[in-house]
């Protein structure tokens, strides 16, 4: 039974309180044998559960994303690799980014909205930049993408001030000593998502470093998320790019 038909079934006076409760715990969850699939996570915070494939057996990742795309008919994997996707392919049409590591079911929504800039430093710091950018495309974000304008080449940065100045939210991705969110922040209005990554030599400590840098930023407006946590910075601006959507259009 659909959530809405439930809730109907309740208001008309068809089903008790105490069924529907029981109903509503039922079918909060799909237990797979792996996983325990969060059935209704898209209706509490507008975003579905997103399945982090690193650690996973290939099985275990098909299993999920059979599970998850008869329910939601659109899936989105992170830190998944060739075996993975292998798997996934036995179940359902799918497609594998090996630079992101993202593998979906399903593709970006056709009309994406608002404007979600990703910016990073050097090519090094790619994998997760594009993490960022595919997991707010996927969401239904546009994106556009400002790669290799890190702070050793100033002047790269300043070349596309206008363009960051023109989105929501900036994600800004940077290894080494980590400096490019804190430069972006005090010359771009919106607000930055800082993602440090683990690229750079021994002191910068696995990103550590790069990590400390920016949470230490003097320049306001900047939140940070995990060290190479692309997905979570592309899910965060997703969120802060429909909030400034649904102002405009408000």
């Amino acid at each position: 039974m659909s959530l809405d038909r439930l809730l109907d079934d309740f208001e008309a006076g068809h089903i008790s309180r105490e069924k529907l409760k029981k109903e509503l715990l039922r079918q909060s969850f799909i237990e797979t044998g792996c996983a325990k699939i969060d059935q209704l996570r898209e209706v509490r915070t507008g975003g579905p559960e997103v399945v982090y494939c690193a650690g996973k057996t290939p099985d275990q990742v098909a299993s999920i994303f059979d599970h998850l795309n008869r329910h939601n008919g659109r899936v989105l994997g992170t830190k998944a690799d060739q075996a993975h996707f292998e798997a996934v392919r036995q179940v359902a049409e799918a497609r594998f980014d090996p630079v992101s590591g993202l593998l979906a079911i399903g593709g970006a929504p056709e009309n994406p909205v608002g404007k979600v800039a990703v910016v990073s430093a050097g090519t090094s710091d790619l994998s997760v930049a594009e993490e960022a950018a595919g997991t707010a495309e996927f969401l239904g974000s546009r994106v556009d993408r400002h790669f290799d304008c890190g702070v050793a080449g100033i002047h790269r940065l300043f070349s596309v001030m206008d363009e960051l100045n023109g989105a929501s939210v900036v994600v800004a991705v940077a290894g080494m000593e980590g400096a490019l969110p804190s430069v972006v922040g005090g010359l771009a209005r919106p607000p930055i998502v800082a993602v440090p990554t683990s690229v750079g030599y021994g002191a910068n400590f696995r990103g550590l470093a790069a990590l400390l840098t920016m949470m230490n930023s003097c320049a306001p407006g900047i939140g940070v998320v995990n060290i190479d946590n692309g997905f979570g910075a592309g899910y965060l601006a997703h969120k802060i790019n429909m909030l400034a959507v649904g102002e405009q259009d408000g």
